[in-house]
């Protein structure tokens, strides 16, 4: 199942709010390119029947059918990538 922690909650939930889009669901996408690495992505959208919805720490997350297997077993973390820098890993 994929899962985020708290300190990407929070960052969400403020990009959330700053960009108007506080009443949408966070997609997670990903897939694989020819050498096998795995490349993800994210945005608000509007959830859709058919997508796994989950509420994680309070953020709204969906995420399609055709996405789930390669995001099985996956933490989306928020953290401080050198002094100053902070990004999603």
């Amino acid at each position: 199942m994929f899962t985020l922690t708290s300190a990407a909650a929070r960052q969400i939930q403020q990009a959330a709010e700053s960009s108007g889009s506080a009443k949408y669901a966070l997609r997670i996408a990903a897939r694989r390119d020819g050498d096998g690495e795995l490349h993800c992505g994210m945005g608000f959208d509007e959830a859709k029947d058919e997508d796994t919805q989950l509420d994680l720490y309070g953020v709204a997350v969906v995420i399609a059918q055709e996405h789930q297997e390669l995001l099985n077993d996956t933490v989306l973390d928020y953290v401080e990538l050198q002094p100053g820098q902070f990004n999603f890993i």
